[in-house]
């Protein structure tokens, strides 16, 4: 007997149960993107905003006077906006499922919106039913996203007992999933690729830099992320997120799980 199969009896089931009704998603302890707290700002403080690598906190003047803003699609998660404010008005916490179906919920705003977050429709549903097939494409990546989902299919996230599957062929996928900061090198690529899938078809950003372009967005050799360039139906920030805020993301767009995130406010 193969010593890794005697390993496996020995130890047993080490599938993750999450996400079931009844268990925990098991990432306590799991570092997630900044807490926002705006009351406690100082007045006329502007050291997280001058910190900020990635551009997702800036200032903004108003009648008011000025104000932060907070960009969740931009934030790469270095935390040193939690380490230099002086107040403590931003702080680390272990918000880490930030899939969301409208750009504009990425957003930090002062009051939440009265509509409800937007459902995917019932035909969408029945053409997914309960499986869904991924054609993942590098779009200019550090390999970071690329890294968090090969840990999708190893034993611990088993992403198969969802019904979820990576399929080789773009003319077998259901979803469009890219990561990286989608380079001018590979904008025609990535446009053949989605073509190339049958109807319907849907298209996810995973990752910062596939949301916004991240801390490359703008420069030479890339534009914003998938901004402009495909209809994207759910967006995954983070740098990298890490598997279970895929796995939400991937549930969110089968309907089998809820949005955690409105207008850059967190709630489970």
């Amino acid at each position: 007997m193969p010593i890794w199969t005697l390993f496996g009896v020995k130890h047993g089931v080490a599938t993750s149960p999450w996400p079931g009704k009844e268990d925990t998603d098991l990432q306590t302890g799991v570092l997630g993107m900044p807490k926002f707290r705006p009351d406690q700002c100082q007045e006329n403080c502007r050291a997280c905003a001058d910190s900020c690598l990635s551009g997702a906190i800036g200032v903004a003047s108003g009648r008011d006077g000025e104000r932060l803003t907070l960009d969740y699609g931009k934030c790469i998660g270095c935390q040193l906006c939690t380490e230099i404010c002086p107040a403590g008005a931003l702080e680390k916490s272990s918000d880490w499922a930030f899939g969301v179906r409208k750009r504009s919920d990425l957003v930090w705003a002062e009051a939440l919106a009265s509509q409800p977050a937007q459902e995917l429709t019932t035909k969408i549903q029945r053409c997914f039913g309960r499986s869904l097939h991924i054609r993942h494409v590098d779009a200019g990546s550090c390999n970071g996203c690329e890294s968090e989902l090969q840990a999708l299919n190893n034993p611990y996230y088993n992403l198969h007992r969802l019904g979820i599957f990576f399929t080789p062929s773009p003319r077998f996928a259901d979803l469009l999933l890219v990561t990286g900061s989608v380079t001018y090198a590979m904008r025609e690529a990535l446009l053949e690729t989605y073509n190339a899938m049958p109807e319907p078809r849907w298209v996810m950003a995973m990752g910062t830099c596939a949301v916004s372009g991240g801390a490359a967005g703008g420069g030479y050799t890339c534009a914003h992320g998938l901004e402009g360039i495909l209809p994207v139906e759910i967006y995954v920030p983070g740098c990298p997120p890490n598997p279970a805020a895929m796995i939400h993301a991937l549930l969110m767009l089968l309907n089998r799980a809820a949005q955690h995130v409105e207008r850059g406010h967190y709630a489970k």
